[in-house]
């Protein structure tokens, strides 16, 4: 037994603590019983470095697809081509208003304690406008991660990383061939960069990027693929950090099966939650599991597990317990 599980299992024994070793044993459970995995990424979790262990976990088969926000798509790319230029704010509830502009004029993006620098999103926009450029005079269309997919492909960063290539979960997600799924781009940077570049004329007009219902017919025809009916193993299972739309985007795809397309499928077999968001009046985020049994999601006996924590934290130790760490 690696030294992280062995510490989970002789301390965790109550509360979050002993929840978030429940869902970790069922993780492994889900994975063994040959069940796939999708995994969503709210927040800023590139920016945290998630990748560092999620792209293991990529990388030696115990996560099938992804879905996340705009931001977690790009940061990733944007970490692999800045990361020793990032800056570090251990004091960062401390800042004024001053010292925040005085980030902006050096074109340092806050997010928390870590600071983007500003040329490193222009770094990649030159690239993706070259590519959007094409595309839309070849009448291609593709969906925006296919785009990062064709850059890293390439080989044309390499020479610019500052970090392993082994801690990006995009590399790593590139080389698996899994579909990496981003509700809501538009709500990104590159997304504002895009539409940007379509307005001032150098990308000549919208239609090279896929749409998000398009997005959402990918992964129904993805999950209907790999939903364990045909080989007899448990459903897709559900691995959410955080809530907000990378959440509730990939999960709705099984009431969409079975309620909008009239066709049924299995529920989701498997699902965990960290976030840090209270259960409130109307609030998604932090709704209790079983509130998605109302809307088709989960079934009365699926695994469900609802663990109120810091994500940054909790994340890496179900996955560094499902490793085997």
């Amino acid at each position: 037994m690696g030294a992280v599980r062995q510490f989970m299992e002789k301390h965790y024994r109550h509360f979050n603590a002993r929840e978030t070793v429940a869902a970790a044993r069922a993780y492994e459970e889900h994975l063994e019983a040959g069940g796939k995995m999708m995994v969503t990424l709210a927040g800023a979790m590139s920016t945290g470095e998630l990748g560092i262990i999620l792209a293991r976990m990529i990388r030696e088969g115990k996560v099938h697809a992804i879905s996340c926000t705009g931001a977690n798509l790009e940061e990733d790319v944007f970490n692999l081509l800045g990361h020793d230029d990032y800056e570090v704010i251990t004091d960062w509830r401390a800042l004024s208003a001053d010292d925040e502009v005085d980030l902006y004029s050096r074109g340092m993006n806050r997010v928390t304690d870590t600071c983007i620098p500003e040329d490193i999103m222009r770094h990649l926009e030159a690239r993706l406008v070259t590519r959007w450029k094409a595309a839309c005079e070849e009448g291609v269309r593709k969906f925006p991660f296919e785009y990062l997919y064709d850059i890293l492909r390439s080989g044309e960063l390499d020479e610019h990383y500052q970090t392993d290539p082994a801690n990006s979960w995009l590399l790593a997600a590139l080389e698996a061939d899994i579909p990496v799924y981003s509700p809501g781009w538009e709500d990104s940077t590159t997304g504002n960069m895009f539409a940007a570049n379509v307005l001032t004329g150098k990308v000549p007009h919208h239609q090279c990027c896929k749409t998000g219902t398009e997005q959402f017919a990918h992964l129904i025809e993805w999950y209907l693929e790999h939903n364990g009916e045909a080989e007899g193993v448990p459903s897709v299972g559900f691995f959410q950090i955080g809530g907000g739309i990378a959440g509730d985007f990939a999960i709705c795809a099984v009431p969409s099966i079975i309620q909008d397309m009239e066709r049924p499928t299995p529920f989701w077999g498997y699902f965990c939650q960290i976030t840090d968001a209270d259960v409130s009046f109307g609030g998604y985020s932090g709704a209790v599991p079983n509130e998605k049994i109302t809307w088709g999601k989960l079934d009365r006996d699926t695994p469900k597990f609802h663990i109120m924590s810091d994500a940054s934290i909790v994340a890496p130790l179900i996955f560094g317990y499902v490793l085997g760490d």
